[in-house]
């Protein structure tokens, strides 16, 4: 009786469905230590500026 071929089907879905989660998982890790290093806030504007400086000045009741 002769062998049925093994299907590679199952393999390969699997090592693409590791290699993706891999992937993401490396992106996130570069996104996170560049957020970290750079620390870029966004320009305030005058009007916010003012607020800040006000809500820090006056003391909370």
């Amino acid at each position: 009786m002769a062998e049925k071929p093994k299907s590679m089907v199952l393999g390969v879905v699997a090592a693409a469905v590791f290699a993706g989660l891999g992937r993401m998982v490396i992106q996130k890790i570069v996104a996170d230590r560049a957020a970290r290093n750079s620390r870029v806030t966004a320009p305030l504007d005058a009007e916010t500026r003012a607020k800040i400086s006000d809500a820090l000045r006056t003391p909370s009741k």
